[in-house]
């Protein structure tokens, strides 16, 4: 149930705030419902697709690591496609996921997952999970949700592997394309889905940077390692409006949301000088991991130090979806036929890198709903 500005305002005359805050509390817990809870097991991204809804979740290939991809289905973990690509030692790439990151469902039924295992220095995450390789390992797998099968592998033979860490990606099927962030080149990564070549732009754009001196706090601690060493990503969370005209962008160390018209991103021609002259700026809304669009063009925003889901307006109005202290960063962001967000909750912030050695999380991990307005 949503609690009107005249609820409060009447709450507040008659009983004071101390009384109203439980119960928008309550009203806020009640909005987030439980989806799947996965143990030890720390979900990354999410995905939805289909009507009647199916339900993807994917994993980082870390300790305790059981799957790369899940469906959720009848209250069941299925890993997805099936047990070969979700092999606990994976050796072959052509069948198997490295590293399960980002997910996206698009409107023809077909999930698209990015594999992404980056070099250790290239890594957000530090040495957290990674390897002292020179070189990242990273592909794109889209599969048939028809077929249930593996349709197209695109391997980026192109791209400075020791220098990228692909993170999130958006299919564009009217330029056919593939937008990623990459935080590690500081750019977006342009995939063109017929000749599976990339380009990368905008790199080094003020627009794709972390803030300067910009340090995550949440839950009144900075992310940091024991070294003092900040969590700092640049460009990170994207989304694609579903006409496919307007990609979202921002880097989690700063609040600004920015858009860009795909058909600029689409131009080959263009420098890196002019697409940034094309760049908009939205709205600011906090710190932000993951985003989706819906279909009346309005995006969803994850917002960890508020533990809560924002969202901005075709507009660029600004409003919360739902605030519940469950809400650990929240990551990944899927939007269900059924009329429902879903989404992650990955607690990043609590993991050992960041508290002295010893993980903190608060488990199980979980994956939740809430009804959109």
């Amino acid at each position: 149930m949503m609690t009107s500005p005249r609820f409060l305002s009447r709450c507040l005359a008659l009983a004071g705030l101390a009384a109203c805050v439980p119960a928008l509390l309550r009203a806020d817990e009640e909005k987030l419902i439980e989806v799947a809870a996965f143990g030890d097991h720390q979900p990354i991204g999410m995905a939805v697709s289909g009507d009647p809804n199916r339900v993807f979740v994917s994993f980082p290939h870390r300790q305790p690591f059981a799957n790369a991809l899940l469906e959720i289905t009848d209250g069941r973990q299925v890993p997805f496609p099936n047990a070969e690509w979700n092999a606990l030692n994976p050796t072959d790439e052509t069948k198997q996921f490295i590293n399960a990151q980002d997910l996206f469902a698009d409107d023809r039924h077909n999930l698209w997952l990015l594999d992404s295992s980056p070099s250790g220095g290239a890594s957000i995450l530090g040495k957290d999970g990674t390897t002292a390789r020179a070189a990242g390992r990273f592909k794109v797998v889209k599969i048939d949700l028809n077929r249930n099968e593996v349709a197209d592998i695109y391997p980026f033979n192109d791209l400075p592997k020791e220098q990228s860490a692909l993170n999130d990606l958006c299919i564009d099927h009217t330029h056919h394309l593939a937008y990623l962030s990459d935080p590690g080149l500081k750019a977006i990564v342009v995939l063109d889905l017929a000749t599976k070549k990339s380009r990368v732009v905008l790199r080094n754009d003020p627009a794709m940077l972390a803030a300067p001196g910009f340090k995550l706090k949440i839950e009144d601690k900075y992310v940091e390692d024991a070294s003092g060493r900040p969590f700092i990503s640049n460009v990170n969370g994207i989304a694609l409006t579903h006409d496919d005209r307007w990609f979202y962008f921002r880097a989690i160390n700063q609040t600004w949301l920015r858009r860009i018209e795909t058909r600029w991103l689409a131009d080959a021609s263009l420098g890196d000088a002019e697409l940034s002259t094309k760049i908009e700026k939205v709205a600011e809304t906090g710190v932000c991991h993951g985003m989706v669009a819906d279909k009346k063009g309005n995006i969803y925003l994850t917002d960890s130090q508020a533990k809560a889901i924002r969202y901005v307006t075709p507009e660029g109005k600004v409003g919360t979806l739902v605030q519940d202290e469950r809400l650990i960063w929240p990551d990944s962001l899927g939007i269900g036929s059924d009329g429902y967000l879903y989404l992650t909750a990955s607690q990043i912030n609590r993991g050992s890198n960041y508290n002295g050695g010893k993980p903190a999380y608060s488990l199980p991990f979980r994956a939740y709903k809430v009804k959109l307005p």
